[in-house]
């Protein structure tokens, strides 16, 4: 089972499927979708033990948010949303769940085969991000 140490580092995009379904279902415009559909980004994800960081860098824009797992703390999506939202690590995945509107979606980013899979759930549409590990 994954730790999230193991979860540090830079990992670079190389699968996406579902993502335009679940901009949509989420709330996203059509604009908007068509630039995310094209961006091609790398997650960053560092931990000095207590707090946790995860950026995502693309040619389009980067976004970023600390947190403490458990703590619910305001994120700004990179559409934009203002959300309520808490991580946690449970069985070896850490878990990310935004509300806004009286929405919810929950990220989950996981160690598969050495790949980080992060899987986008909002009611009944998932979508599905394979990223490489770049360093």
């Amino acid at each position: 089972m994954a730790t999230v140490q193991q979860l540090v580092g830079r990992w670079h995009l190389v699968e996406s499927k579902g993502f335009d379904k679940y901009m949509k279902e989420v709330g996203v415009g059509m604009a908007l979708r068509k630039v995310g559909a094209m961006a091609k980004p790398d997650g960053i994800i560092t931990s000095d033990g207590k707090n946790l960081r995860i950026k995502t860098e693309s040619t389009l824009k980067t976004t970023q948010f600390s947190c403490k797992l458990g703590e619910k703390f305001e994120e700004t999506t990179v559409d934009g949303r203002e959300t309520q939202t808490v991580c946690n690590f449970t069985d070896g995945a850490l878990v990310q769940r935004q509300e806004w509107d009286g929405k919810e979606s929950t990220i989950t980013r996981k160690l598969e085969d050495g790949k980080l899979v992060v899987v986008c759930v909002m009611n009944s549409v998932t979508c599905t991000w394979v990223y490489e590990k770049v360093e």
